[in-house]
């Protein structure tokens, strides 16, 4: 009896042993399975942005440096542009103004003058009353910027200084035979050629 009740004592305790024996928690390997995969998933995808980042980052900057550069080329030439039209614009408003200038200056002498004229002839007509205005007209004249050009009696007739309102004779040499205006250098260019009459020998 004591062996039988034996028996059945550890019959009825090996299933409990069974039952409390090493167990495998199946939600916990899932969990931990799940959690490494994960793990090992974001680690190849950080790899992955962080190769990409030094691949195309590199390139992007390169690109970057590109346009700037070439951003920096055209602004240097609008610059360069600028600067050259500026000059020229300034160049030819200095060359307007000195013409301006001197078109004014010639237009100013040429009214003078016929009042130069009026007084050579007054005092040719009459030298013994004015003849000492000569030296106040003389200096006038010069005062000016006036030169008279040469136009004595027997000089040489020249086309670009004199012109010849009157010849007389059939040679081959053309001199001057008489004044009949005088005129004037203005600023070492002719304003006004001498009128006079030729005479050829």
């Amino acid at each position: 009896m004591n062996e039988d009740n034996d028996l059945n004592e550890s019959l009825n305790s090996e299933p409990q042993n069974l039952e409390n024996g090493p167990q495998h928690n199946e939600s916990d390997e899932d969990e931990g399975g799940a959690s490494s995969a994960e793990s090992m998933g974001e680690a190849a995808i950080g790899a992955a942005k962080t190769k990409a980042t030094k691949l195309f980052g590199k390139k992007t900057k390169k690109n970057v440096d590109d346009e700037q550069n070439a951003k920096i080329a055209e602004l240097t030439n609008d610059l360069q542009r600028t600067r050259a039209d500026f000059e020229n614009f300034r160049r030819q408003t200095e060359l307007q103004k000195e013409q301006y200038g001197n078109s004014v200056k010639y237009a100013t002498v040429n009214k003078v003058l016929p009042l130069i004229d009026d007084m050579e002839r007054a005092i040719a007509a009459n030298p013994d009353t004015l003849k000492p205005l000569e030296k106040n007209l003389e200096k006038t004249i010069m005062n000016l910027g006036l030169t008279k050009i040469e136009s004595e009696p027997g000089a040489a007739f020249n086309p670009d200084l004199h012109d010849a309102v009157m010849v007389e004779g059939d040679g081959d040499n053309e001199v001057i035979a008489e004044t009949l205006r005088t005129g004037y250098y203005y600023e070492g260019q002719v304003l006004r050629p001498t009128m006079v009459k030729v005479s050829k020998q």
